[in-house]
């Protein structure tokens, strides 16, 4: 990435297999009666054990019909509750570790016993993923790539519901932060990974481009270079299903160079795979 050149791919990689790796762990311990608050301390005690002491945002689980952010309407409805899981619910899981300085950022979709809804809503995301790709390597401006998603999940008879994120967002960037023994945290996000979104809020604000990959106007420019954290998020009635990994964009004008997902040895990837 020459734009970033000191940029370590390696280091996000691990941290985001890591992430996913607690995710499928904790997953694999859910069971009738868990809540929402009993799986996101899960999955913050299962990173801590091994090195975690800073977040981009502590973990968050949903459950049932709160998947598909029903309801939801100020932020605080993100947090995690008392609800509890029950057989064939779906659930998501979202973790944003920040390990040795490298923060990732992943949504795990899963459900207790069988869901067939959520099970086609997460095969149907593939094709979310191929577009969204396919368009940054096109240097499509990020809004219109946004609207081309909206218009793929009507297609498919979805509802859009990473629209009901603060500022509708499907992406943001993720950069370095600074390692330290214990990093504090505001409103469930850590306030290292806050300052750099500011700064580049700031520094992108300058240049006219943001941070954030919205809807809005201020998302209309091409992808910037660096790594960003992309959650499509599908909703069908009271069922949703997302995944959320890294996509690197580079300045180099190969096709194949300019754009590409860190990493596709991923469950959902892998799910797909053994589905074909």
């Amino acid at each position: 990435m020459s734009s970033e050149p000191s940029v370590d791919l390696r280091g996000f990689k691990r941290v985001q297999r890591l992430a996913y790796e607690c995710a499928e762990a904790v997953a694999a311990r859910l069971e009738p009666g868990v809540t929402e608050r009993e799986a996101a301390r899960m999955q913050r005690e299962w990173l801590r054990e091994r090195g975690v002491r800073d977040w981009f945002h502590l973990p968050f689980a949903w459950f049932g019909d709160r998947t598909a952010f029903a309801h939801f309407r100020i932020p605080l409805q993100f947090f995690p509750t008392d609800r509890a899981l029950e057989p064939g619910m779906p659930f998501i899981l979202d973790l944003a570790p920040v390990y040795e300085g490298y923060p990732a950022d992943v949504g795990y979709s899963g459900s207790l016993g069988v869901n067939p809804v959520q099970d086609r809503l997460m095969a149907d995301l593939e094709a979310h993923r191929e577009l969204i790709l396919r368009e940054v390597r096109e240097r499509r401006p990020l809004r219109e790539i946004y609207q081309d998603v909206d218009r793929l999940m009507v297609r498919q008879g979805y509802a859009n519901r990473h629209r009901a994120y603060p500022f509708g967002v499907i992406a943001h960037k993720v950069d370095r932060v600074r390692p330290r023994r214990w990093s504090p945290h505001l409103f469930g996000f850590g306030t290292q990974s806050l300052r750099g979104l500011a700064s580049d809020a700031l520094h992108g604000h300058r240049e006219g481009w943001s941070p954030l990959w919205s809807p809005y106007r201020f998302s209309d420019h091409p992808p910037q270079p660096g790594l960003w954290a992309v959650e499509p998020h599908l909703g069908f009635r009271g069922t949703g299903a997302k995944f959320e990994e890294i996509l690197v964009v580079t300045d180099s004008r190969d096709a194949e160079e300019s754009a590409f997902w860190l990493d596709d040895d991923l469950p959902h990837v892998r799910r797909w795979a053994e589905e074909k």
